[in-house]
C-alpha cells in the first residue's frame, strides 16, 4: 500500500532585519495618508470595533509605538518601560499625525541600531528588533483599519506589509497558498486580530501575536 505524505506549504520567511526600517517607514507613509484624508471627521466616534474613540485609538499608537522604541533601549525582562508618551490633547489631527510619524521614525531608528542579539520584555512574547518593529507595523496596520472604518474612509494596505507581520508574529496563520480563495494577507490579518471571519477561518473572540524569537 502506498502512503501519501501531505506536506503543509512553504511558510512565507521573515523579512530580513535590515528590511524592518524600511517596511515600518512605508507602513507610516500609507497610514498617515489614509487618517489625514479623514482628518475632518467626527473623531470623538468609537474606532470600528474598539472601546476608544479614533483620538483616543491615535494616542494608543503614539503611546506603542514610543514605547516600542523604549523597551528596546531599557531591555528590561519582566516589565513594561516607565516612559509614557502621549500627544498633546488640545492639537488638532494633523498636527497629532506630525507626532504619529515622529513616533514612528523614533521606533524605526531604535530597530536599525539595536544589535541582533537583543531581547526585550513584551507580555505577547520577549522579542528581537524585528519583532518590535513588526508588532509596530501591526499596530499601524489595525488602528488604521479601525479608525477609518469609522470615519468612513476606504483604505487596505499594500499585502506586502501584511505577509511580513503575519510570517513574523503569527506563526499558526495560513500561508498564501492555504488562502481562502478571493481573499489576501491583509484579510488574514484581520482575521487573526479578532476583527473578520473568513470561510473555514471563524471571527476570534480572543487572539494575541507571538513576539517570541523563532
Amino acid at each position: 500500500m502506498t502512503t501519501t505524505l501531505t506536506t503543509a506549504p512553504p511558510r512565507t520567511p521573515v523579512p530580513p532585519a535590515a528590511a524592518w526600517p524600511g517596511l515600518l517607514a512605508t507602513a507610516t507613509d500609507t497610514c498617515l495618508d489614509a487618517l489625514l484624508e479623514g482628518a475632518d471627521q467626527d473623531w470623538s466616534r468609537p474606532a470600528d470595533g474598539l472601546a476608544w474613540t479614533c483620538r483616543e485609538t491615535l494616542d494608543h499608537l503614539a503611546l506603542g509605538l514610543t514605547g516600542y522604541a523604549g523597551l528596546l533601549i531599557a531591555r528590561p525582562t519582566d516589565r513594561y518601560i516607565t516612559l509614557f508618551a502621549s500627544l498633546d490633547p488640545q492639537a488638532p489631527v494633523p498636527a497629532c499625525l506630525e507626532g504619529l510619524r515622529i513616533a514612528s521614525r523614533l521606533l524605526g531608528a531604535t530597530v536599525r541600531d539595536t544589535p541582533p542579539d537583543v531581547r526585550a520584555w513584551h507580555p505577547w512574547g520577549h522579542a528581537d528588533a524585528v519583532g518590535f518593529a513588526a508588532m509596530g507595523v501591526t499596530e499601524l496596520l489595525l488602528h488604521t483599519y479601525d479608525i477609518t472604518r469609522a470615519l468612513g474612509v476606504a483604505w487596505a494596505p499594500d499585502g506586502d506589509l501584511c505577509t511580513a507581520v503575519l510570517s513574523r508574529l503569527f506563526p499558526d496563520a495560513p500561508a498564501a497558498p492555504a488562502f481562502p480563495p478571493g481573499y489576501g494577507p491583509f484579510d488574514i490579518l484581520l482575521q487573526r486580530t479578532g476583527r473578520a471571519a473568513l470561510p473555514g477561518l471563524p471571527r476570534r473572540a480572543g487572539w494575541q501575536w507571538d513576539g517570541s524569537v523563532r
